[in-house]
């Protein structure tokens, strides 16, 4: 690239600028936007500074706990308990790597994700539209930029159409800017840089193309570096929330454990150094120091599974939120449906048209419905018409069509690209003609309209759109042989109506003559003065995958509704392929405006289909659903769909079509737009749930059944059934293995056919209460059965000791395996053989016990002695009559709920 100018890049104009940067309003070419890339490097922000891995290692000594635990180890050193200080710095060390891995982990999880959601942009290399990663935007690239789109780089614009841009960012100024081409002064504030669009700053009208001025760092929010993003932290409310269930639990415990120190000092008469072990073993035993981390990684564990099924969470308390979903409120386009749009059937006069071919390749007759493709089979069709709707459909239309390989693909909207396609299929000249103006396809308007120059030297205008917008725009109708004829609009309601109840996407073409001189467009010049040229007719079949997953979503109590911008018609039709459940009443979005909030509520809740609808509607919809107590997830790609994503309980966005506004206002964005991944993200959501829910109901019997053993015995003035040491070993064993390996269980069969969540449900329900109190309960009785057992048949003190140490790990092994399945049995052969990850954590703690118990280097180490054959047995079975019990318990209370829902 030659020297840069002296003056700044607004100060060119745009030709300057293309001209400074090399570069052409067709973009660069592939090869020499690979060389720029090489030289300017990727445009991407300077990646946020990592926490220091030495700092972030000692930062997991930073519990109450471990000080609790740092302290222990001093005083056992005073003592000269050598062991016991070597045990105690043990367990806080092997904590805190376990700690430090862990939180690697959920921030590798996290930063995997972002760099799921790396923007993509389209440009013009070669002269061709293309879609690239913003990442490999290079100075010189043509960017096209529309509604909603983040923009990817700065860009110095040199084209722009009623383009108005959000640059809070930067300047502060919260109205959105309308950017215009022509240069400014050299010394223009930044907020009056009017041919700029900044990077990161968001379009929020109109459409324009710009040129890329500068990548990465270079760009203004590059400068800023108090601007970049840091990986979000790993932790959703339920996380917090036990997170601070489990301070202030560690508060009550050291509480209780420093009463108890007084207790057996001044009243049992016990030795300090003895009653002080064992008061750390009770700390340690019953506070929960792992389960906040343990739910943090199951978090991370969730967010990689959920983005494995193409379902990218961006804001963690969505995972939570899934779990709970009652009614989906989806998009048709795209999400239900391939988004492979093709026309199939046209309207021309009085004529009526089928179209041939598949996809988006521009091969295919076009022939009257009831004649069968071949030669000579378009005869009968008005030549004239037929090149003025592939006037239309070619040079109304913003998309190109490719061929790679054989196949035809399209960049931009596929609707366009079925427009293309039917425009090659026709063979009509035209579609190269020079446009003078456009008016961007809105919401507000739903119609684009361009103004191009006609072959005589005059202007033409074009015109595409919703059928109803478009003819309350004609005066009348183009006719076969020339000329034009009044329109009956009922007539083409009718046609319209007839199309769409077969399951067609239903759009009309028009057109005008303009004064050879006219530049410009606005809306004034088609009000009531365009010619209707005819009825294009698209389909788009149903995904069948999503038809399977709406059977799913139905199948687990949720309510699927679909919303669309189609003619109702067109809306039932498709609704009864993917099996929606009432397909017998519509609401189109006139019938949402004539309603007021109550009645949309009561009509909202039994209609499955709204038609026609803007995205003002679906905002509406989500509040009404709410207010009927329902848990709402809402899909949405547009710029106008933000305020919907933000208000629905679960906001989501499309990764493929949808815009950067959306995504941003969005809980989660689906990378492959199928309404089948949002089906599978409720599967993932409710595991999610399950797994944390599985966590706790784990950690807190098992502490609680520890500590129990030292409260009973120290109030009871008995020898400790387990040594201090021994339950420091078992909390650190178990915890960092059978705790962690329930992060990692599949979903539960009928995981898909249980009723939603409800919103207010606590997770410490009475129900897990009691089973703390039931499994701790148990606990006790079995390590103080053993304990006696051994010392009646004369074992040793510390062989009763060893033999109660196993048995509590044996019950923790037993109470893991009830725990998988906490809605169904366990005793089943999928429960019974877990997974690799359950093993391989069982296998470990078994070996660990076997040293701990049979290795004489350990031996001394923990007050352990080899525990006879028939006494292990025993052990053994005392844990299957343990599972025997708590799963009996289950399948009553179970049974007693399906027998309250009568099922």
């Amino acid at each position: 690239m030659p020297d840069r100018s002296d003056r700044p890049f607004h100060a060119l104009t745009a030709e300057e600028t293309l001209a400074e940067l090399s570069a052409g309003p067709g973009g660069l070419a592939p090869a020499e936007a690979a060389e720029r890339l090489a030289l300017h490097g990727p445009n991407r922000l300077p990646e946020p500074p990592g926490r220091n891995a030495v700092l972030r290692f000692l930062a997991q000594f930073h519990n109450v706990l471990i000080y609790v635990l740092i302290v222990a180890a001093g005083v056992t050193a005073a003592l000269q308990h050598w062991v016991d200080t070597g045990v105690i710095l043990a367990v806080v060390l092997v904590n805190a790597v376990i700690g430090f891995v862990q939180e690697g982990r959920a921030e590798q999880a996290m930063a995997a994700i972002r760099d799921m959601l790396a923007p993509r942009s389209a440009v013009l290399r070669g002269g061709r539209r293309v879609t690239v990663e913003a990442a490999d935007l290079v100075p010189g690239d043509v960017v096209l930029i529309e509604a909603g789109d983040r923009v990817p780089a700065d860009l110095r614009l040199i084209e722009a159409r009623g383009l108005r841009v959000e640059e809070a960012i930067l300047t502060g100024e919260s109205v959105p800017v309308e950017k215009a081409v022509a240069a400014v002064a050299p010394e223009a504030a930044l907020a009056e840089r009017l041919p700029m669009l900044f990077s990161g700053t968001l379009a929020a009208a109109g459409t324009g193309r710009g040129v890329v001025v500068a990548t990465g760092p270079a760009t203004q929010i590059g400068r800023i570096s108090g601007m970049l993003a840091s990986v979000e932290t790993l932790t959703t409310p339920l996380v917090r929330q036990m997170d601070l269930f489990a301070r202030w639990l560690t508060v009550f415990i050291l509480l209780v454990a420093g009463s108890l120190l007084a207790y057996g000092f001044y009243v049992g008469h016990m030795s300090f150094g003895e009653l002080f072990m064992a008061v750390v073993g009770l700390s340690v035993a019953a506070i929960p120091e792992g389960l906040p981390a343990v739910l943090t990684i199951t978090l991370a564990v969730g967010v990689q599974a959920m983005a494995r099924r193409n379902a990218i969470v961006r804001r963690l308390p969505a995972i939570e939120t899934l779990g709970s979903v009652s009614v989906i409120c989806s998009d048709k386009t795209g999400t239900l449906t391939r988004n492979e749009m093709m026309a199939a059937r046209l309207a021309l006069g009085e004529a009526e048209l089928a179209v041939a071919g598949e996809g988006y390749a521009p091969e295919g007759e076009v022939c009257p419905v009831d004649v069968a493709p071949g030669p000579g089979s378009g005869a009968a069709t008005d030549p004239e018409l037929l090149a003025a709707l592939a006037r239309a459909a070619a040079l109304c239309n913003d998309a190109v069509l490719h061929e790679e390989g054989g196949v035809w693909r399209v960049e931009g909207d596929p609707m366009e690209g079925a427009l293309l396609a039917l425009a090659g299929k026709i063979g009509a000249p035209g579609g190269d003609r020079t446009r003078r103006d456009a008016i961007p396809f809105d919401a507000a308007h739903r119609y684009m309209a361009v103004l191009v120059e006609a072959p005589e030297g005059g202007a033409e205008l074009l015109v595409k759109g919703a059928p109803e917008a478009v003819l309350a725009l004609c005066a009348d109708r183009m006719a076969p042989g020339g000329g034009t004829v009044p329109i009956v609009p009922a007539d083409w309601h009718r046609k319209v109506e007839e199309l769409a109840a077969d399951g067609l996407r239903v759009l009309a073409l028009a057109r005008r003559a303009m004064p050879a001189g006219q530049e410009g467009l606005s809306h004034d010049d088609l009000a009531g003065r365009l010619s209707l040229i005819g009825l294009v007719g698209l389909i788009d079949p149903p995904r069948p995958e999503a038809i399977a997953a709406v059977a799913d979503c139905h199948s687990a109590g949720i309510r699927v509704k679909m919303i669309t911008g189609d003619h109702a018609a067109t809306a039932r039709a498709i609704a009864a392929e993917i099996g929606l459940k009432n397909t017998d009443r519509v609401l189109t979005g006139a019938d949402v405006e004539a309603l007021d909030d109550a009645e949309l509520a009561a009509a909202a809740t039994g209609t499955d289909i709204f038609a026609r609808t803007s995205p003002a509607h679906k905002l509406r919809l989500v509040t009404a659903l709410q207010a009927r107590g329902l848990t709402v997830a809402m899909t949405g790609d547009g710029v106008n769909d933000a305020p919907a994503l933000k208000r629905a309980d679960a906001g989501i966005a499309m990764g493929l079509k949808g815009s950067a506004a959306a995504r941003e206002a969005a809980e989660l964005v689906l990378a492959d737009d199928n309404f089948a991944s949002i089906a599978a993200a409720v599967r993932e959501g409710r595991t999610v749930y399950d797994n944390i829910k599985k966590v706790i109901s784990w950690t807190l019997p098992t502490n609680a059944g520890e500590a129990l053993t030292i409260v009973v015995a120290l109030f009871a003035g008995m020898m400790l059934p387990i040594t201090a040491v021994q339950i420091l070993w078992v909390n650190l064993i178990t915890a960092v293995t059978l705790g962690l390996a329930l992060a990692f269980e599949p979903s539960e069969p009928g995981t898909m056919r249980r009723p939603p969540r409800a919103r207010t449900e606590p997770l410490l329900t009475g129900g897990l209460i009691w089973h703390i109190v039931l499994v701790s309960g148990l606990f006790v009785l079995a390590v103080f059965g053993i304990f006696a057992y051994a010392t009646e048949r004369g074992h040793d003190p510390a062989l009763a000791q060893t033999m109660a140490m196993n048995t509590l790990v044996v019950l923790e092994i037993f109470h893991l395996f009830f725990i998988r399945n906490i809605h169904g049995t366990s005793l089943t052969w999928t429960g019974l053989r877990g997974t690799r990850i359950v093993w391989a954590c069982v296998l470990t703690v078994t070996g660990a016990q076997f040293a701990v118990t049979y290795l004489p280097l350990l031996q001394p180490v923990f007050g352990t002695r080899p525990v006879p054959l028939e006494d292990g047995l025993l052990i053994v079975g005392i844990g299957a009559v343990f599972f025997a019990l708590i799963e009996t318990e289950k399948q009553m209370r179970l049974a007693f709920r399906r027998g309250q829902h009568g099922t």
